[in-house]
């Protein structure tokens, strides 16, 4: 029962991840994406800053410790011959008390003798995890601009592909039916086709067609071989022929 309900509450957390991807603006995704990205070089940055600051750090206390192991060996060196020439001057609790002290410095001497070496040990690691904190930087800089880059095309290709969404939508549009008293695209251009067709179907009509004057001839033709008839008959029957009409030559009003 416990492994059901756990696999069903993945299965809803990997729906709602899916479901939030799909409705998720990726202009939005990118951006955050970049300042994720930006977040953790400043991150980082940081981190080699702290790394070459202890390696400042270290050179300044080397720096220190070979001061004072400059200053102890000449302080040593000192005492040793105060008490030198305590002694010669027989001055014998003074040339003691001057050895002690010589010693003493001898005691510390060998202390930062040791602090010297660990020092120098420190500086050195510093020194090369600061050359590699300096390269992590440099290197992820150089990635950093190579996203910049490709966060610029992106952008590009995206507003590309709004484009070119909004350009098929508008066409979809105008083959789809905007409403029921509104004709699609395809129906206008048919009816169009249509009536283009039509008008050149009359075109091509009128122009095999007989023009007026050849049917004039024709019809006159026509009479002239019916008065040629009717005169065929007429000499047949004996009958006189028919006079020619005269024709007015009053002028015309």
């Amino acid at each position: 029962m416990a492994n059901a309900a756990k696999r069903w509450w993945k299965y809803l957390g990997a729906k709602a991840n899916t479901t939030l991807d799909d409705r998720a603006d990726p202009r939005v995704q990118l951006e955050q994406a970049m300042a994720e990205a930006q977040d953790q070089h400043r991150r980082l940055k940081e981190q080699a800053a702290n790394v070459i600051a202890n390696q400042r750090q270290a050179e300044l206390r080397l720096n220190r410790s070979m001061e004072e192991y400059e200053r102890l060996t000449a302080n040593a060196r000192q005492a040793l011959l105060m008490a030198d020439q305590a002694a010669r001057a027989g001055d014998a609790d003074r040339s003691v008390e001057y050895t002690a002290t010589a010693e003493a410095f001898a005691n510390r001497l060998v202390a930062v003798e040791q602090e010297v070496e660990d020092t120098k040990s420190l500086v050195l690691q510093s020194a090369q995890a600061a050359e590699q904190a300096k390269a992590a930087v440099a290197q992820n800089a150089t990635l950093l601009q190579k996203k910049l880059a490709e966060r610029q095309k992106l952008l590009g290709q995206l507003d590309q592909a709004k484009m070119q969404e909004q350009v098929n939508r508008s066409v979809a549009s105008l083959n789809d039916t905007v409403g029921e008293d509104v004709p699609t695209l395809a129906e206008v251009r048919e009816k169009i086709d249509l009536r283009y067709a039509r008008a050149k179907g009359m075109a091509e009509l009128q122009e095999h067609a007989v023009p007026d004057r050849m049917l004039e001839v024709e019809q006159a033709a026509l009479n002239a071989e019916a008065v040629a008839r009717l005169d065929a008959l007429r000499e047949q029957l004996g009958l006189p022929m028919a006079q020619p009409p005269v024709r007015s030559s009053a002028p015309h009003r």
